[in-house]
């Protein structure tokens, strides 16, 4: 069946040129065709073809579906204590992975997958049409392999990072670890695995077996992306975009020369006024509000020319929420970003983080990912956070 969504009060298209707004192209009193899970008219609502069926979005903001591209979602077990010592003032490590992985170790494929559904579930309802999601807390070749394959039964954008960190029974032999993983277990994880990532961050991988890895992993058809500079500066950022990384992330220390280097990729298209990178820096506010961290610097970024997305990082330990809205809003009250810049990262930026140019966007073409607000315009998300406005959901052009 067709159908329109119709009587749109703001539309954000996310199409350069389309209208208002700059990069949102956004239009007013606009209607939005569906055909076959695809976008197949956008236009004035006075000008709308008929369907099969109709949504009236009542005058309300219409936008393209969040592009979550940083998610942690093939876990067991719960961090709630860990998450209540930080806010008694003990600081983050990373060191609660491996209590993770413990408990992911020890549950069934049934456990997992609920925890897997579960977690998507509640991100669709909160607008994420498109999620990435990783493996990491596994850490042996068939806990990384069967995360893998339950996170492809929600999602084609899965990435493997058996390289999270080293674990216990690794802890003094870190290279026979690394031969480990560039072997036997990348074997086994690829055929469920779009993405390669690693943790290039002090007490998880140096630059060396991070490029190990991640070279392993261009070697058998994996795209490249890298966890970089969260703790500490390091080089995360600069071997991401020396392998040619999609995206980097974290990115919260950053010296002159990481944006120099991000800012170095930079080409011209239509796709974004004035170009974009093609390594992406990929930002997750949650991880710094869950530690108490100092937030990264997306004006800094931004006025670089470096493209940037918007991601959860949802994870049980330094980031547990599946709330995209909640990391826009963060984005904009604590990292400098404009609500506009905002959406757009949350959506077409997160797109460019996964090389994708058919989700994040509302054009003739597109997957029909949309989602209607309970308010007149995108700059609600970041005005009233915490507040629930994603009314409806449309994923693959079907009402959820």
């Amino acid at each position: 069946m067709s159908l329109l969504v119709d009587n749109i009060g703001e539309l954000v298209t996310n199409v350069p040129g389309a209208g208002e707004g700059g990069p949102l192209g956004i239009r007013r009193r606009a209607a939005v065709l569906v055909e076959e899970g695809e976008v197949a008219w956008v236009g004035p609502a006075a000008d709308a073809p008929a369907a099969d069926g109709r949504i009236d979005a009542a005058g309300a903001a219409v936008l393209p579906g969040f592009v979550d591209s940083h998610a942690h979602l093939v876990f067991a077990g719960d961090r709630a204590a860990e998450f209540a010592a930080r806010m008694a003032g003990e600081p983050y490590t990373g060191g609660g992975i491996r209590t993770t992985v413990g408990a992911t170790r020890a549950a069934s494929d049934g456990e997992l997958r609920a925890t897997v559904r579960r977690l998507r579930a509640e991100a669709l309802r909160q607008g994420s049409t498109t999620i990435e999601i990783k493996s990491g807390y596994g850490l042996t070749v068939a806990d990384e392999a069967r995360s893998l394959r339950i996170a492809a039964e929600v999602t084609g954008e899965t990435t493997f990072l058996g390289a999270h960190v080293v674990p216990a029974e690794y802890a003094d032999r870190p290279d026979e670890y690394v031969g480990l993983v560039c072997g036997p277990m990348l074997a086994a994880a690829a055929p469920y695995a779009r993405w390669i990532d690693v943790f290039c961050e002090r007490g998880a991988f140096d630059a060396d077996h991070a490029r190990a890895i991640l070279t392993c992993g261009q070697a058998v058809g994996l795209d490249v992306r890298v966890h970089a500079n969260q703790l500490g500066h390091g080089p995360g950022v600069r071997l991401g975009v020396e392998l040619g990384a999609a995206s980097v992330d974290h990115c919260t220390h950053l010296t002159d020369a990481d944006i120099d280097a991000l800012a170095s990729t930079r080409f011209d298209c239509m796709c974004h006024e004035g170009g974009h990178t093609t390594t992406v820096a990929t930002l997750l506010p949650g991880a710094e509000f869950s530690t108490r961290s100092p937030y990264p610097d997306a004006r800094r970024l931004l006025d670089a020319g470096v493209t940037v997305a918007l991601a959860t990082d949802c994870n049980p330990g330094s980031s547990y929420t599946s709330s995209m809205p909640f990391c826009l809003a963060l984005a904009v009250r604590e990292m400098g970003m404009t609500p506009a810049e905002a959406v757009w990262s949350a959506t077409a930026g997160g797109a460019r983080a996964l090389r994708r140019d058919d989700v994040g966007v509302l054009r003739p073409g597109a997957r029909a990912d949309l989602i209607i607000l309970d308010a007149p315009s995108h700059l609600h998300l970041a005005y009233r956070p915490g507040v629930p406005l994603v009314r409806q959901v449309l994923h693959n052009g079907v009402p959820r």
